[in-house]
């Protein structure tokens, strides 16, 4: 048995030795040796390991002159990979009781909880970085996350996506009369969308995630916002067994390959999660029932998708769109002139998709 927990994303593995360093360690001496491939138990300060990580971010190297939108996204990919491979190789120990033995450090043992669960008394070993992130999802869980036309706020788990991109719950209030549907909805996340419908009327809703940190969350805030005998959740990826009126998936919109856990919200590599979801829409919805696919263009905008793409995967899946609506995209990235991708970002159109079986035989029609 290991003698501690080992943390992370990324499922790298668990490092069999390393160099304990304080606050005599220099940024540009740790960034060499983390591109090494070694890695450095920080044992001093807790405010200046953080100092210490942002200097190192600093030091990395950054994309220059992009030629396209796709080279600039793809320089943004490798430029976190880069950053996660490097500043990651900053560790610490926590006790078996989650305590962080650096001087100034705040207590963490709540937020670790919520995250990794018991400690069961064994050491733990993570990333500085991780740690870090561990301790934002505990704030946002401590505050709340209130989502325009949700009575009541969300508390995000750590790990599970952060519904924050509210355009995609505003545009349900284009949906028609949902009360006594019952909905399905594929790869749930929070819970955000079941909950929406659920107190706009629907009657039940069947959720699905791969990810079990998701399904915790979501079976969480249903009880928290008092629908949990009206909502459950399922571990998988696919379909839930038998029919449903409304049957809703916002799926991850970026058809490239996942770097880690939390990617897998956002990155679908050969857009495999979205060409099923849209294959298996019609065997699941009952008569008169509708798809409601949520959906960014930001692929087709970067030139990892045709213009066309969707409607061709609707005509080869024997869907028609009943009506769709669109909105520009209010995300902070979208107004942040710094970013990298703002031109391409500021363009960006998020689409609610009403679809049906098509029953003509012929193309689908918009």
């Amino acid at each position: 048995m290991s003698p501690f927990h080992w943390r992370s994303e990324s499922e790298e593995a668990a490092p069999t030795h390393w160099l304990d360093v304080d606050d005599g360690l220099r940024a540009d001496v740790a960034v060499r040796r983390a591109r090494a491939g070694e890695y450095l138990r920080y044992t001093g300060d807790f405010h200046n390991a953080k100092q210490l990580l942002q200097a190192m971010g600093r030091r990395l190297p950054q994309q220059r002159n992009p030629k396209s939108a796709l080279e600039a996204f793809r320089a943004e990919r490798q430029a976190r990979l880069v950053e996660h491979q490097t500043l990651s190789r900053v560790v610490v120990t926590l006790d078996g009781e989650y305590r962080l033995a650096l001087s100034r450090a705040p207590d963490m043992a709540m937020a670790c909880r919520q995250a990794w669960g018991d400690p069961g008394g064994q050491d733990t070993l993570v990333a500085l970085k991780t740690l870090l992130g561990v301790m934002s999802a505990a704030e946002w869980r401590r505050k709340g996350l209130t989502v325009p036309g949700l009575q009541g706020p969300l508390e995000p788990h750590y790990g599970v996506f952060l519904p924050t991109r509210h355009e995609y719950v505003e545009l349900l209030r284009g949906v028609a009369d949902v009360t006594g549907k019952r909905v399905f909805d594929i790869g749930t996340g929070t819970g955000v969308l079941s909950f929406w419908l659920l107190q706009h009327g629907a009657a039940s809703a069947v959720a699905t995630d791969i990810d079990p940190r998701a399904v915790a969350c979501a079976k969480a805030n249903a009880e928290r916002l008092k629908l949990g005998a009206r909502f459950s959740v399922a571990l998988g990826e696919g379909f839930p067994e038998g029919k449903a009126d409304v049957i809703i998936c916002n799926p991850p919109w970026v058809p490239e390959p996942a770097k880690n856990r939390v990617d897998r919200a956002v990155f679908d590599e050969d857009n495999r999660f979205l060409r099923s979801f849209l294959s298996g829409l019609a065997a699941h919805l009952n008569e008169g029932g509708q798809g409601l696919l949520l959906i960014s263009d930001l692929a087709v905008l970067l030139g990892l998708r045709s213009p066309q793409w969707l409607e061709e995967q609707f005509a080869a899946t024997h869907l028609q769109v009943k009506w769709k609506k669109s909105v520009a995209a209010r995300h902070p990235k979208a107004n942040t002139k710094s970013d990298p991708l703002y031109a391409v970002r500021r363009r960006e159109i998020t689409t609610l998709y009403s679809l049906v079986p098509d029953t003509r035989g012929g193309p689908c029609s918009t």
